[in-house]
């Protein structure tokens, strides 16, 4: 019986200790995917047409570590102001983990916003850009790849600079904030 009890006592430890009451970046995302104040997109690096641009190898490397963006944008309209505030608290609650190193802050006339990632010095597993406007509402992009590097990102961004792409396949996302 003592040892029925010290196992129970062990696995309800452990089943405790493995709940979090804390919600992860991507159980917001699929909490929020079917609310209609929020658009969910998920766009594969593809989108960014790349493939025909000429590329170094090391800018070549930063866009094979890219595999997909998952971005949630809630739109602020007149009858949704609190549950604005509210959802804006809770992604901020989620990006103050200690798990996301900030990269840099953003300030523009449109908004101001926050670059973090989840990794390494060496490899970034993920990098999660917010960015929020009080009239407008919030946009979260994770950018999810494998083996991505800080340097990458750098390079990451000359290759797109390099490349015709002019946003195609973002409409829906110009759409929403217009609309």
């Amino acid at each position: 019986m003592k040892n029925l009890s010290k196992a129970l006592t062990i696995l309800l430890v452990l089943v405790l200790s493995s709940c979090s009451s804390r919600q992860s970046l991507q159980e917001y995302f699929v909490a929020n995917s079917e609310n209609p104040n929020f658009l969910s997109l998920d766009l594969p690096a593809s989108l960014l047409n790349l493939e025909k641009v000429e590329l170094s190898g090391s800018e070549r490397e930063a866009l094979n570590s890219l595999k997909k963006m998952n971005v949630l944008a809630f739109k602020k309209n007149d009858t949704n102001s609190d549950e604005f505030e509210t959802e804006k608290a809770k992604v901020k609650a989620i990006l103050a983990h200690e798990k996301f190193t900030e990269l840099m802050k953003l300030k523009s006339g449109y908004g101001n916003g926050v670059i973090k990632y989840i990794g390494t010095d060496e490899v970034i597993d993920e990098v999660i850009v917010y960015g929020d406007n009080d009239d407008k509402g919030f946009m979260l992009i994770r950018v999810l790849g494998k083996d991505m590097k800080p340097a990458n990102l750098a390079k990451f961004m000359q290759a797109v600079q390099k490349s015709d792409y002019k946003g195609e396949g973002l409409s829906d996302i110009v759409d929403f904030f217009k609309g």
